[in-house]
């Protein structure tokens, strides 16, 4: 979804004169359906994969939710599909998004200083959005299992579900000019 965020920003940018004719409702719409069946996929994958192992360990999951790395500590069978399953979908779950995020921020063509400063100023919100949840998704899904404890794991599953949704709102509305004044208001009273 941030990569077609990006998208939209790309084109907002680039085009804003053409802008409603290159993202139609049409357009918006297959945007949005390719990622919801892009989640569904891999999610259907990877439940499909944790039907054909068995479980025979403690049925306490060692985790404050039901993730698939906690689900696979609990089987006594081989689970290198699943890992492997996770590792590919990891890579293209993040990989992906960044590399359209950054070519779509990098081949801005734009000519003029107050145009090249206007276009960092409405992306960097979205790039520091995107930086901290994909660099906390890779630590969490791309860390080798041998490398971290499921304690450790914990702490990093805590920052990318609970901290780093917290800390969208706030990225975001530091684009707000209200939003700012306040901060520098309030820092200043200090």
């Amino acid at each position: 979804m941030l990569a077609v965020m990006s998208y939209d920003l790309y084109v907002a940018i680039c085009s804003p004169l053409l802008y409603n004719v290159i993202m139609t409702d049409k357009d918006c719409f297959s945007l949005i359906l390719g990622v919801y069946i892009i989640g569904l996929v891999c999610a259907f994958v990877h439940t499909g994969c944790l039907f054909r192992i068995h479980y025979c360990k403690f049925y306490v999951i060692n985790h404050y939710f039901c993730d698939i790395f906690s689900l696979l500590k609990l089987s006594c069978s081989n689970t290198y599909a699943n890992k492997l399953l996770i590792l590919i979908f990891s890579v293209i779950n993040i990989l992906v998004p960044s590399l359209t995020i950054l070519n779509s921020i990098f081949i801005i063509d734009i000519h003029s200083t107050k145009g090249k400063s206007k276009a960092v100023s409405t992306c960097s919100s979205h790039i520091l959005a995107v930086a901290v949840f994909f660099g906390s998704a890779a630590y969490v899904y791309l860390q080798p299992s041998s490398v971290s404890s499921m304690d450790h794991k914990k702490v990093s599953f805590v920052f990318y579900t609970i901290i780093v949704p917290m800390l969208n709102p706030l990225i975001y509305s530091l684009r707000n000019k209200d939003v700012t004044v306040a901060i520098k208001y309030s820092s200043e009273q200090k």
